[in-house]
C-alpha cells in the first residue's frame, strides 16, 4: 500500500486543516495511506511560532522519506510547501509529485 504525502496550505488556519482532512479521506478511498503532518502537529504545535514551524518544518522532511508520493492539494502554494515540495524532489524524485485539482 502506497505512503502518500499530503502537502497542502496551512498557514495556522483551522479551515485548512479542515480541508486537509478531506484530502486525507480521498487518499484513504482510493487505498492509500495518507500522512500530512499539519493537521497532527497542529494539535500540540504553533505554526505562528517561529521555533515551532521550523521544527515541524524539518519533521515533515523525515516523513517525507517514508512516503511513496507527495500529492499536491489547493490552489495555492504556501511557503511550506514549497519547502516540502523541493526536498521531496531531492529525495525521491520530481515523477513522484502529483497535482490533484480536488474542489471542496
Amino acid at each position: 500500500m502506497k505512503v502518500i504525502f499530503v502537502c497542502s496550505p496551512f498557514q495556522g488556519k483551522q479551515e485548512n486543516i479542515e480541508k486537509a482532512k478531506k484530502y486525507c479521506r480521498y487518499v484513504v478511498d482510493l487505498g492509500y495511506i495518507p500522512i500530512a503532518p499539519h493537521v497532527y502537529f497542529s494539535q500540540f504545535m504553533n505554526d505562528l511560532d517561529p521555533k515551532d514551524r521550523e521544527r515541524a518544518l524539518e519533521m515533515n522532511k523525515k516523513l517525507l522519506e517514508f512516503c511513496d508520493e507527495l500529492w499536491i492539494f489547493g490552489d495555492e502554494i504556501t511557503e511550506g510547501m514549497r519547502i516540502e515540495i523541493e526536498h521531496f524532489k531531492r529525495i525521491k524524485g520530481e515523477d513522484k509529485i502529483k497535482k490533484i485539482n480536488m474542489k471542496i
